[in-house]
């Protein structure tokens, strides 16, 4: 198996809410056959149905709101761009669980959650280099 994400899947309760909120953060998507396709840089975010998501992965859907056990990850490049980002989510109707504060490692981020309770975090981290296109590229951790 090749080390790459493609696309990131996320089961939502009401696709007509969810595509309207990830809208309104100045996203851009295209919905074909009750499923919204988004454009992430070279991968892809995906809104489906939460229980047809959990039909075609062969498994029980489970009430949505609690934590999954994944975090999404959105880098910026200054902590103005991360306060910005959090407001923008609670104005579109997202909920902010961890106001941003400086973190342990150098940067600045907090969390919000989507409508459906899915968390991303918004994070400045001066050790992970942005390139223009806003791709990520981690520093070499054994020269560290």
């Amino acid at each position: 198996m090749e080390q790459r994400v493609s696309l990131i899947t996320l089961g939502v309760t009401d696709l007509p809410r969810a595509k309207a909120f990830y809208q309104a953060l100045g996203w851009r998507g295209h919905e074909v056959e009750q499923t919204v396709f988004f454009q992430a840089g070279g991968m892809a975010l995906v809104l489906w149905g939460r229980e047809k998501l959990a039909e075609d992965c062969g498994l029980p859907a489970g009430e949505p709101g609690g934590f999954s056990g994944i975090a999404l990850a959105h880098n910026v490049r200054s902590p103005g761009e991360v306060d910005a980002l959090l407001a923008a989510a609670e104005r579109a109707g997202g909920t902010v669980t961890k106001p941003a504060r400086r973190t342990f490692y150098g940067g600045y981020a907090g969390v919000f959650t989507d409508p459906d309770g899915h968390a991303w975090e918004i994070a400045h981290n001066p050790g992970f280099t942005l390139a223009e296109d806003g791709s990520l590229t981690l520093p070499d951790f054994d020269a560290l």
